[in-house]
């Protein structure tokens, strides 16, 4: 049975090009019941688990905060938490720590594939877990991302990725690891955004690098955030990684190339470098947000 629903010829032919909305059959597994979730909480490594809370002003990224949950918290109380509290639970590689979400995410990249002929490329299948009207700051990802809603309600909207709503200088620092998580936004921007809203069984996916933020409603929200690669992927996000170094070493401006050529195959090998000589030096990533807060008052 197909995980999505509603595939059409347009969809195959645009997926990982455009911004698209789908259907899917995830919100009737009962492994997003309360239950189940409970069950993932106890069972996904504890000192992995993303730990977010923020405030209600969507300008003010400064009250996003990262937090921790201390190994004796429950399962059980860490989604109390999230229903009483501000609270964004990030699960990230859910499928490289748990089998039942290893095979989701397989069945997922084979329909993707089968559908599209497009080569799926290092699928990171993370579960978010958020409280009453949380929300996610103005960001961008790396990847290609694709957004699964499995209960409760969310806004999703999405930005041109072009001036003013991001700049190549941006989104090169991300690709660095220089830059995580939110960065200015006017809220003017938003007449220039597509609105998506996400109820249980919508699913959207958008260009690589595009800004946008999320809504919650007022209940609990639980959905799938799968990144992934594709061929043209991995191009782009070389070729903005050899951009940031010729642009801050040289004072260039230099231009994205899309499609494989002598240029960018010359970035690829420059980024590809660096890349292996950052790696020798530093084996691990250390997240620039650093902890400020615990879920201490959970317990009990």
């Amino acid at each position: 049975m197909s995980v999505i629903t509603d595939w059409t010829d347009h969809k195959a032919k645009a997926f990982g090009h455009q911004a698209l909305s789908f259907r899917h059959t995830l919100a009737e597994r009962t492994m997003f019941s309360d239950e189940g979730l409970i069950s993932v909480l106890d069972r996904y490594p504890r000192e992995r688990l993303g730990v977010f809370t923020m405030g209600a002003d969507l300008t003010d990224t400064s009250s996003w905060r990262r937090g921790a949950a201390p190994a004796d918290l429950s399962g059980r109380q860490l989604f109390e938490a999230v229903m009483a509290g501000r609270l964004w639970l990030n699960l990230r590689d859910t499928d490289k720590h748990l089998p039942e979400f290893a095979a989701l995410c397989a069945e997922i990249v084979a329909e993707k594939q089968a559908r599209t002929g497009v080569k799926i490329l290092k699928p990171d299948m993370g579960l978010l877990i958020s409280s009453p009207n949380a929300q996610v700051f103005y960001h961008l990802d790396v990847p290609l991302s694709s957004l699964w809603q499995i209960r409760g309600h969310k806004t999703f909207r999405l930005y041109p990725r072009e001036a003013p709503f991001v700049s190549d200088a941006e989104i090169e620092r991300f690709v660095t690891r220089e830059a995580e998580g939110q960065f200015d936004f006017d809220p003017e921007w938003d007449e220039a955004a597509t609105v998506f809203e996400m109820t249980p069984g919508a699913m959207v996916t958008w260009p690589q690098n595009a800004p946008h933020r999320v809504t919650n409603g007022p209940m609990v929200n639980v959905s799938l955030s799968m990144e992934f690669m594709t061929p043209p992927a991995v191009l782009r996000a070389n070729v903005m990684y050899a951009n940031s170094l010729l642009r801050r070493r040289f004072g260039l401006s230099p231009k994205v190339q899309d499609r494989l050529g002598p240029v960018a195959l010359a970035k690829v090998a420059l980024a590809g470098a660096v890349k292996s000589k950052r790696l020798r030096a530093k084996k691990t990533y250390t997240p620039i947000l650093k902890p400020s807060f615990s879920l201490e008052t959970a317990k009990g």
